[in-house]
């Protein structure tokens, strides 16, 4: 993917809800006549200026305006082991299956359904959960709904750029992915989650946010989506120490990069709005 830096870039922000019916709501106001949400030239300085204090492991942050094409991308985006964000990916699959009449939610699945498993592995984290839906899902097929929805992965290498995790982030959010029953339930799992530690505790008030997280050996990463009246924007953060152990400032990395992120895009949210 290659890096995406302008000089001037705008972000076209438009209504970019779940498809209707979506249970989750997360849009608060109807959507302004113009457009909330800019990304100025001052945001590259900035991330790069907080990247640069950040030299000890990797980052790359990928940013998509779920309405359009623009796209931002910053730091390090080649590869990283997805870690437990890539359960979105496989979710997504499975509930694919469901619509096309090949699988059901209350198909069994070790000890439990599918539909529960799906609540584990993405709400949980569960990885047990996870292997069970693979394995459902099967890994060529795997595969080939990635490259269908235009991303690269192999389960068993599972790696992803953080372009290609927000390219998921965003058709999912727009309802390219799933109808829309599978869509609010797919997002419902993502809020409220056994980790609100990252990108959840760096987003300000007011803002909805709906992500997985991924943590695996000095991998820390958050995926989300942000939803601010009417805007809706994919946020991947990807961080990786290479001693394979998460460094302490990893978590609050995430944190920082994500309130830069916010302020940058929706100018009526004020620092010191966070949530805490």
């Amino acid at each position: 993917m290659a890096l995406v830096i302008a000089a001037t870039f705008v972000l076209a922000v438009q209504r970019s809800v779940p498809p209707e019916g979506t249970a989750a709501e997360p849009i608060p106001v109807a959507a302004p006549a113009d457009p909330v949400a800019t990304a100025p030239d001052s945001l590259q300085d900035r991330i790069d200026s907080l990247l640069a204090d950040k030299a000890g492991y990797r980052i790359g942050l990928a940013l998509a305006d779920v309405s359009g094409d623009a796209a931002l991308t910053f730091g390090d985006q080649a590869a990283f082991n997805a870690a437990s964000t890539a359960k979105i990916l496989t979710a997504a699959a499975y509930y694919s299956l469901v619509e096309k009449g090949e699988a059901r939610l209350d198909d069994p699945l070790g000890d439990y359904d599918a539909a529960f498993q799906l609540q584990a592995m993405v709400n949980q984290s569960n990885n047990d959960s996870w292997l069970l839906l693979m394995d459902a899902v099967g890994y060529p097929q795997l595969i080939a709904y990635a490259s269908s929805i235009g991303v690269t992965y192999d389960p068993e290498e599972n790696l992803l750029t953080p372009a290609d995790m927000a390219r998921v982030l965003k058709q999912l959010y727009a309802g390219d992915l799933l109808n829309a029953e599978n869509t609010a339930e797919l997002l419902s799992f993502m809020q409220d989650t056994n980790n609100e530690d990252l990108i959840p505790a760096g987003s300000q008030a007011g803002i909805e946010v709906f992500h997985k997280y991924g943590e695996l050996d000095g991998h820390l990463h958050d995926a989300a989506i942000l939803d601010y009246r009417g805007s809706s924007f994919a946020l991947v953060i990807y961080t990786e120490n290479a001693e394979g152990m998460e460094a302490s400032g990893q978590a609050d990395t995430i944190r920082e990069l994500t309130g830069l992120v916010e302020e940058a895009l929706f100018p009526p949210v004020q620092p010191g709005n966070r949530a805490g």
